[in-house]
């Protein structure tokens, strides 16, 4: 299903809502992206399978995805993370968390 950007403007003010400032917003979506997508899942970062296990809020970075590929690990901001080909459920938080950005 595409979402519009009508659909995406009512996630953003669904996730924002109690959220007075940026940092407030930006927790606000890690916390609805924490609950709705679905972990673990697969997707390819510059040509290499890895697995998402896990969403994280850094103060210096925001959003990132827990990222891992057999005994290596890396964190990679959820905004530069390309979508998986099998859409977990709850991604649709991380397609309006990207409109909120933009």
């Amino acid at each position: 299903m595409r979402l519009t950007t009508a659909d995406l403007d009512a996630m953003v003010a669904e996730a924002t809502v109690d959220a007075y400032d940026e940092y407030e917003q930006l927790t606000a979506f890690h916390a609805v992206i924490d609950n709705h997508l679905a972990l673990p899942f697969g997707t390819n970062v510059l040509g290499v399978t890895v697995t998402v296990a896990t969403i994280q809020l850094r103060p210096s970075s925001g959003i990132v995805a827990l990222c891992r590929r057999d005994r290596h690990r890396q964190a990679i901001g959820i905004l530069d993370l390309p979508p998986p080909e099998l859409v977990p459920e709850g991604w649709a938080w991380v397609e309006a968390y990207r409109h909120w950005a933009d």
